[in-house]
């Protein structure tokens, strides 16, 4: 057997359905489906998913956007200068950027701030805001933040600036008192779409202020919606799709530097390219330094200055990725030591020096790692200030749950996944109590196993070149609109190998009913070793289509695979005892020895506990149940192991059968050599075997062993005397089979054994062994 990582959960889909999408869509039934299972319940709202013309709603439908357009448009009119207030992760800045660029082109007097995550932290913050009116700044807009800044608010009021708020943040109970809060998610919101990403609100706020869509911007909004993670569906969704056609033949000099350097061609961008390229190198720069470089990159139309600081991005995000490595490993051994996963359903933890621009990073490890909700925090003892960042799992609102401890955090803000928080160092041991109570009380054991959702179970005939072409149709993909996962259930492996470098990857092919599939897994190299050649598999994963030397075949991206019988893993003639703790699992591991002989040699070689079974009571009374029993010596007989195996239910048998010598290869005498001697000793009387048995043995071509087991049998059968050597023919003699004599009836035994377990082919053996799992062997057969 192998377990998967995770459950699996196929969505069932209405065939009825799946049906009348493909007739009248003139659909693939894989995409049918697809469609169904992602919501869709009438051919209309299917149809205008994959072909229709989205348009952006209204801008002016946000509350608050005809009070914060006059007011910047008098800015604008009499020259009174504008500051951009904005957030240091990739949504801040592409926000920050839309509002720049729009600012600009409408001809304001306008600057930007993002504050230091170090020196300032999250969001607005009253000597920011002083600072600004001292410099003669009369609007601030803050974009991707501000809906937790209620005394920043005050302090505007205070200092006589006007503030507008956009924010797509969670609101609390208590609104900042502001000009205007551009948010869609407001309690009495009529916006038709609530889950736009900071940059989204901040596009809107654009196209307010133009007066049209301002589609030159869309490269940069689709930053941000990707990069934050938000719902790509309704808005989100024509911004992803519009950004991604627009970003492919970008001017823009920063973005177009960027790629370069990163090596990405231009016209191979696509929604993961924004997650995993460009995302991560903009966050760097705001994770470790000032994000304020990050804009000046998106604003510039100096292509020095964009290669330079392009270059300084690239080193950071370098730097970024080693930091994260380092404290990742540090806050691993941190939860193994002190917090360990059975007695804490939410990880809290922290350290003094941890930087706390990748906390978030290691905290998404860490779910991943534990499946647990996570905040990890950075420690500032002098300031007695813990900064914090979590991550979920489903089932757990953090904002909501943290809402419940607004006691001890005077600062946070975030999603129901993901949350941002400073407080006092000496109150962590509180937060982590409350939450873990409050984790008792709505999570069960279940909810702490992974889970993936799978959009359907496909057969391996139904992957073709048209399905996986129209699976484009549902792009640009992400959060609620993830990239498809199949199900492909029970199929033959026709090959299995590690690739790359290291041996990390996987690269398989899979086979039914004479249709194949090739497929790769990035990291999940070692589970080669965990799978059997003649097991059947189920694999789950994303499918697409590899082209290379413009040949072009269906593929999945590996995800994740399973074993659901047991398997039987042949190392039969190797010897090599000592690959026994690399190959086999440790997870319930048994070697079981045979012959009390080898126990020494073999224990002597492992590390683990081995089991000596001798008799059919030890192998009766041995529990194998999803065991990986691994047998290292050749049995006595057939009749252990039946006795071992049957009725029970092992997850792997690893077959070493190590065996000093083997006898299969020498003759068996047939019933013709028993005649051919028994005449010769007739016709030449007593022979002195120790003198002449090698003449007789070379003679025939036999082996003098031959001469010396037809004699024993002869013996026991009473048919020759045999003294000091001399074999002599009795004269009269009862007939009797050769099957009565003991030394033959070893000999058969034995060499029936060898040939059943050593010198069987592989499905000969893994056949018996089925026969001995799953059905009644009479015990007969064992000799």
């Amino acid at each position: 057997m192998l377990k998967s990582r995770t459950r699996w959960i196929v969505r069932k889909s209405d065939p009825v359905l799946v049906k009348q999408f493909e007739k009248e869509l003139k659909i693939t039934p894989l995409v049918a489906s697809l469609l169904v299972n992602r919501g869709f319940d009438t051919v209309d709202s299917a149809r205008f998913f994959l072909f229709g013309k989205d348009e952006f709603h209204d801008p002016f439908l946000l509350k608050g956007m005809d009070i914060a357009v006059n007011r910047i448009r008098e800015a604008i009119e009499r020259k009174e200068p504008i500051l951009i207030f904005g957030d240091y992760d990739a949504d801040g800045v592409s926000s920050t950027s839309v509002l720049m660029k729009t600012l600009t082109d409408l001809g304001a007097d306008v600057q930007f701030y993002v504050p230091n995550r170090f020196t300032e932290g999250y969001g607005p913050n009253e000597p920011a805001f002083r600072r600004a009116a001292e410099n003669g700044i009369k609007l601030i807009i803050t974009v991707d933040t501000g809906i937790s800044a209620i005394h920043e608010a005050s302090v505007a009021k205070e200092l006589g600036l006007d503030l507008i708020i956009t924010d797509h943040h969670e609101p609390g109970p208590v609104l900042p008192e502001a000009l205007a809060i551009i948010h869609p998610k407001l309690p009495d919101s009529i916006y038709p779409f609530r889950d736009l990403a900071g940059v989204g609100v901040a596009f809107k706020l654009a196209h307010a202020l133009y007066g049209r869509l301002p589609e030159h911007l869309l490269e940069l909004a689709l930053i941000g919606t990707i990069a934050d993670l938000v719902p790509l569906k309704g808005e989100n969704r024509l911004i992803a799709k519009k950004g991604l056609e627009n970003i492919k033949v970008t001017n823009n000099i920063g973005l177009k530097t960027i790629f370069k350097l990163a090596g990405v061609e231009p016209l191979s961008i696509n929604e993961e390219t924004i997650a995993f390229t460009l995302g991560p190198r903009i966050n760097a720069v705001g994770r470790l330094e000032d994000a304020t470089m990050a804009v000046q990159l998106l604003l510039t139309n100096d292509e020095n200055e964009a290669k330079e600081l392009a270059e300084e991005m690239e080193a950071l995000n370098r730097e970024r990725q080693a930091i994260v490595n380092l404290i990742t490993e540090e806050a691993i051994n941190e939860v193994e030591r002190n917090y360990p996963i059975e007695t804490n359903k939410v990880l809290v933890l922290g350290k003094e020096g941890w930087n706390a621009g990748v906390i978030g990073i290691v905290a998404s490890r860490l779910v991943e790692k534990y499946y647990r909700p996570t905040i990890v925090f950075s420690f500032d003892r002098e300031k007695g200030v813990a900064k914090g960042s979590a991550r979920s799992i489903p089932g757990f609102d953090l904002f909501q749950n943290l809402s419940t401890c607004r006691d001890i955090l005077p600062h946070f803000g975030g999603h129901p996944m993901a949350a941002g928080m400073t407080l006092s160092i000496d109150d962590v041991g509180e937060l982590r109590e409350r939450l873990n109570g409050l984790a008792n009380d709505q999570l069960t054991d279940e909810d702490f196993i992974p889970v993936t959702y799978l959009d359907e179970e496909v057969q391996i005939n139904d992957i073709d070149l048209e399905s996986l072409d129209e699976l484009n149709l549902l792009s640009p993909f992400g959060v609620e609109n993830a990239k498809p996962m199949v199900l492909i259930n029970d199929v033959d492996i026709t090959s299995i190998r590690k690739i790359g470098s290291d041996q990390n990857h996987l690269k398989i092919v899979v086979n039914k009913n004479g249709n194949s599939l090739d497929g790769i897994g990035f990291g999940l190299g070692s589970l080669v070793d965990e799978i059997s050649p003649a097991a059947q598999i189920s694999l789950i994963g994303e499918l697409s289509i590899n082209e290379w030397n413009n040949i072009r075949k269906p593929q999945i991206f590996v995800h994740d695979l399973s074993v659901d019988t047991w398997q039987l893993f042949d190392f039969r003639g190797q010897n090599r005892l000592n690959s026994i703790e690399t190959l086999v699992p440790n997870e319930n591991r048994k070697i079981i020895v045979f012959n009390k002989d080898n126990l020494d040699k073999i224990s002597a070689t492992l590390h683990d506990e081995v089991y000596l079974i001798e008799n059919k009571e030890d192998a009766k009374s041995f529990n194998a149940h999803m065991a990986n029993i691994v047998f290292a010596d050749f049995p006595p007989s057939k009749e252990l192991i039946i006795h071992l195996l049957s009725g029970k239910h092992p997850s792997r048998i690893y077959t070493y059968f190590y065996k000093e010598s083997s006898d299969f290869f020498s003759t068996m005498p047939t019933r013709d050599h028993f005649k051919w001697f028994y005449a010769f000793l007739m016709q030449k009387g007593p022979i002195d075997l120790k003198r002449y048995g090698a003449d007789i043995a070379k003679h025939r071509g036999w082996s003098q062993e031959t001469i010396t087991f037809m004699s024993k049998v002869f013996s026991e059968l009473d048919f020759v005397t045999i003294n000091n050597g001399f074999i002599t023919l009795k004269r009269q003699t009862q007939k009797r089979d050769l099957t009565e004599s003991k030394t033959y009836q070893i000999k058969q035994a034995q060499n029936a054994l060898e040939r059943d377990l050593l010198f069987s082919s592989f499905q000969e053996l893994k056949d018996w062994f089925d026969k001995v799992l799953f059905e009644s062997v009479e015990l007969e057969e064992a000799f």
